[in-house]
């Protein structure tokens, strides 16, 4: 595939199942390659990568899909966004370099939100206690709690690429109750069948091969995605003037200007007391 980061979608022939396989290099690499994360807070990251990519691809809305954990672990936040245009940006915060790799200890007591924050009607946001296990454990407890419907994640992030993939049932349509769960627990032994070795070096179209080459499965055109984010000088302007004029003025006092870094890309926008004084006093015409 010539594209690097992209998502497939599958269907399963007469049956209420869907999946989507993701697979994301550049993008992730220039999410991890912003900050100077250690090894496992980077695997984290990859996952949320690759978790916000699948989701984002299974539902229609304008805007962005936001995953996000704030627990009292070893990080204190883990957060990726994935917009209706394909767009993906993550970051991760921990006050000391993390010494475990559970999933549990990095993330502690917290829940899992997940937001969608659409162009054209009010935010939606559900929230699940988190799993000790991982992020797709979470993940499926999640869908089986608000939508009740059977859900399986499995992903695998080797410090050059981050990948995913899920299956989920749909609601009910083809099949009866009985038919649903045999299906599903048939296709569950097929699925966990699957390495995470395999899962970053196959193409989709080997890999449900490799799975399911008895099933009868529908593969669609990729959705590709790209790492973009949407700081902006204007963005950061607003920022200062809800910091307020007292605490600008006490920077700039100090600094002689202020500078304001993106904390997902580390961009540096920089405002000189000239700027600061038409942003915090807008009605001034004139600089003085």
């Amino acid at each position: 595939m010539s594209n690097t980061d992209q998502c497939q979608r599958f269907l399963f022939a007469d049956v209420d199942v869907r999946g989507e396989i993701v697979n994301l290099t550049d993008s992730y690499q220039q999410t991890v390659g912003n900050h100077e994360y250690p090894a496992v807070v980077k695997e984290q990251l990859g996952e949320f990568l690759a978790a916000s990519v699948l989701l984002a691809s299974g539902i229609k809305y304008e805007g962005r899909l936001v995953l996000q954990v704030r627990g009292d672990g070893e990080l204190s936040l883990i957060m990726a966004e994935c917009t209706s245009e394909g767009e993906i940006r993550g970051i991760a915060r921990f006050e000391e370099p993390p010494a475990s790799d559970k999933f549990s200890e990095l993330t502690g007591q917290g829940v899992l939100t997940i937001t969608v924050d659409s162009r054209r009607s009010e935010p939606y946001q559900g929230v699940v206690q988190l799993s000790e296990e991982s992020l797709g454990k979470s993940l499926e407890g999640y869908f089986e709690q608000s939508e009740q419907l059977q859900s399986w994640f499995l992903f695998a992030v080797d410090g050059q690429k981050a990948c995913g993939i899920m299956l989920q049932q749909l609601p009910a349509n083809k099949q009866t109750t009985e038919e649903r769960a045999d299906t599903w627990q048939h296709l569950m032994v097929l699925a966990k069948t699957l390495t995470q070795q395999e899962l970053l070096d196959l193409p989709a179209e080997e890999l449900l091969h490799r799975l399911f080459h008895q099933e009868q499965v529908s593969l669609f055109e990729p959705k590709e995605f790209v790492y973009r984010c949407s700081c902006s000088r204007e963005r950061t302007a607003q920022a200062l003037v809800s910091i307020g004029k007292e605490e600008v003025d006490s920077i700039i006092a100090e600094h002689g200007a202020v500078n304001v870094a993106c904390e997902f890309c580390g961009t540096e926008y920089q405002f000189d007391a000239s700027e600061a004084n038409l942003l915090l006093n807008p009605e001034n015409n004139t600089v003085h």
